[in-house]
């Protein structure tokens, strides 16, 4: 793993540039397994990492629009790539909540340097979701340092990091997190994340014995402080897996056309000599790219109801609803994106034929990496507390998992 280097401001035009490089190779990659390191590389070196750092921190300062539209393209280029960094992006949302300006900037230091912040935060048990003080990973005060001993799962984007993001409690108990390095004593890395879609974004074992930590490392809380309300840093995190489901939907429309395209030979029955000319494989087509339009527009109608949220609180606006709209927002647009995108991943094979199906293709893959990605938050159960909401006036949860 190369050093961070700090990258320049990233234009609109090295954005597009770099997700071409990423996509390039994208489905061998996937085929036979191999790791993007280089294309992670190619994320630190290019700035794409600091997309969301303000700009009088040296990022590029996009709003939530701006950045949601920005990652339904790297979905599309490689979705093993756009969630192996969803716990960078998602760390940086902290940090510009941090009330002192002098935390912000250090810790934003490492977005503009090039750095990649990976996650260790969830535990197999019955610690219930948002539950972070029942989590077994302790933090124990040593001096002004805490050593931290656990075992985390499901570790995404920690196999490609430069620091790791973990989360435990203290010994009173009261919830704790710290960054660290990933090569720092005591951290081990497994890359043992068996899924059978997502296969390449190290979702996998993350250990800690006695890593130590230093004190300005660590993100701690008192008894005395209120609860952090949580709703927009969950309503990002969701909405970032549905953006990437919905690049998907663009990849499966991409390879729609790319399939009829190449295809020379039609069903016997069909109309037309040509498959690209049979009007109801062209059809099939165009309703594929309207699942696609409708999935990005979707994402980013949810992404200005985050920005508004986002607005109300920075200025210390914290009871005007919009933190629960932008959780309804993100919700709804799981509950259509997933179900286009998926829909989308079946139907294409309606323009292929039986060699569409052959392993070489891949055309499976879509399915696949939708299908894990959408796991990541039950629909069904989603789609309840939402009714509920509607029926009976119920707040949306306030925790990250929602």
């Amino acid at each position: 793993m190369s050093s961070p280097t700090a990258p320049d401001r990233i234009s609109t035009t090295e954005i597009d540039d770099a997700l071409a490089r990423i996509a390039a190779g994208a489905v061998q990659r996937e085929r036979d397994g191999t790791r993007p390191f280089e294309q992670i590389d190619l994320v630190r070196k290019s700035g794409l990492g600091a997309l969301r750092v303000p700009s009088e921190f040296g990022g590029r300062g996009d709003d939530l629009r701006g950045f949601f539209d920005v990652l339904i393209s790297l979905g599309r280029a490689d979705p093993d790539v756009a969630q192996i960094l969803r716990a960078h992006f998602g760390f940086g949302e902290v940090v510009r909540f941090l009330p002192d300006a002098d935390a912000r900037r250090r810790w934003f230091e490492l977005f503009t340097s090039g750095s990649i912040v990976g996650n260790a935060v969830t535990e197999r048990g019955p610690v219930q979701a948002g539950d972070f003080v029942g989590l077994a990973t302790t933090f124990t005060p040593d001096g002004a340092d805490h050593v931290i001993d656990g075992v985390k799962y499901y570790s995404t984007g920690t196999l490609y990091a430069d620091h790791v993001w973990v989360w435990g409690a203290t010994p009173d108990p009261l919830p704790i997190s710290a960054v660290v390095p990933v090569s720092r004593v005591g951290v081990t890395v497994t890359d043992d994340w068996d899924g059978f879609g997502q296969r390449a974004t190290g979702s996998g074992t993350t250990r800690f014995d006695g890593v130590r930590a230093a004190a300005d490392e660590v993100f701690a809380s008192s008894p005395d402080d209120p609860p952090a309300p949580r709703l927009t840093t969950g309503a990002f995190l969701q909405l970032y897996l549905t953006a990437i489901v919905a690049g998907i939907a663009q990849a499966v429309s991409d390879d729609a056309v790319t399939l009829l395209r190449g295809r020379t030979r039609n069903f016997t029955h069909g109309n037309a000599e040509l498959p690209r000319e049979d009007p109801v494989l062209l059809q099939v087509a165009g309703e594929l790219s309207a699942s696609a339009h409708a999935a990005r527009s979707t994402v980013l109608a949810a992404a200005d109801a985050l920005d508004r949220a986002e607005r109300d609180l920075l200025a210390g606006r914290f009871d005007t609803g919009a933190a629960q709209d932008a959780s309804l927002a993100a919700a709804h647009a799981k509950t259509v994106v997933d179900e286009l995108t998926l829909n989308a991943a079946t139907r294409l094979f309606d323009v292929g034929g039986a060699s569409a199906t052959s392993r070489t293709a891949d055309l499976d893959r879509h399915w696949r990496s939708a299908r894990t990605l959408a796991s990541h938050n039950s629909g069904p159960l989603k789609r309840g507390v939402v009714g509920d909401h509607l029926l009976h006036g119920t707040e949306l949860p306030d925790n990250t998992y929602f």
